[in-house]
């Protein structure tokens, strides 16, 4: 069995070297890098599963390695944040990471989050395996289509880029569409974890979806319901 590829961008060496003997341990294999430009060369030269990437770091941020990164880049990311910098975990989602955690954090979490993300990766890729095999692959709601076997969303026929997470909560919700979906169950679903009290990670990937539809759709696609959930309307839009 192949051990996971794992890319540590932190200019933390102490912090590093602690990780990459703990998660040694737990099968996986750490490479390191302490700038932000390193970092972005790594992650564009070689594949890894997964990247922790740190928010402060010189030469470049990690902010300024996800906008480098781009919409191509299909490499799930895991933000590292200051604790109790709710602005730097919302922005670090709106620019594609997959999900974040705080510093300082328990090495137990930062691997339960890890595996969550890997799980759900693995989950993506047997659905496109399962797509590739069946006659139709297409899921079509309110003029939303999703492409399993491209893992493509369409809005009146024009793409919508999403990011792997982004996908995947707006499968859950088409999947439901006509059903409020709980944040607790998108959280445990998507995120393969519980949601934490004042966590807003899942209204921020949802905003984001919403956000891209704009352009090509007339009206609104997903209701907040209050108190309950999200909601996929059924009704088509002109």
């Amino acid at each position: 069995m192949n051990k996971k590829q794992i890319l540590l961008i932190d200019d933390d060496h102490e912090l590093a070297e602690l990780l990459v003997d703990y998660l040694a341990q737990q099968g996986f294999i750490v490479h390191c890098c302490f700038d932000g430009q390193s970092g972005l060369e790594q992650a564009y030269n070689n594949k890894f599963d997964l990247i922790l990437l740190d928010v402060m770091m010189p030469k470049l941020d990690g902010f300024e390695v996800l906008k480098a990164l781009g919409k191509e880049h299909k490499t799930p990311v895991l933000m590292l944040t200051a604790k109790g910098d709710n602005n730097d975990k919302v922005r670090g989602l709106e620019l594609g990471a997959d999900d974040y955690l705080a510093k300082p954090f328990h090495h137990q979490e930062l691997l339960a989050r890890i595996n969550a993300i890997l799980r759900r990766i693995q989950l993506v890729n047997q659905q496109h395996q399962q797509a590739l095999q069946q006659d139709s692959t297409n899921l079509l709601v309110n003029n939303i289509e999703l492409n399993h076997a491209t893992r493509t969303a369409y809005c009146h026929n024009n793409i919508i880029e999403l990011t792997g997470t982004e996908y995947q909560i707006l499968t859950l919700l088409l999947d439901h569409h006509g059903q409020i979906i709980s944040k607790d169950t998108i959280s445990e679903q998507v995120l393969g974890r519980k949601l934490s009290p004042f966590d807003r990670s899942i209204d921020v990937h949802v905003g984001n979806i919403r956000r891209k539809f704009l352009p090509y759709c007339a009206v609104e696609k997903i209701k907040t319901v209050r108190g309950a959930g999200y909601l996929f309307l059924t009704g088509e839009d002109s």
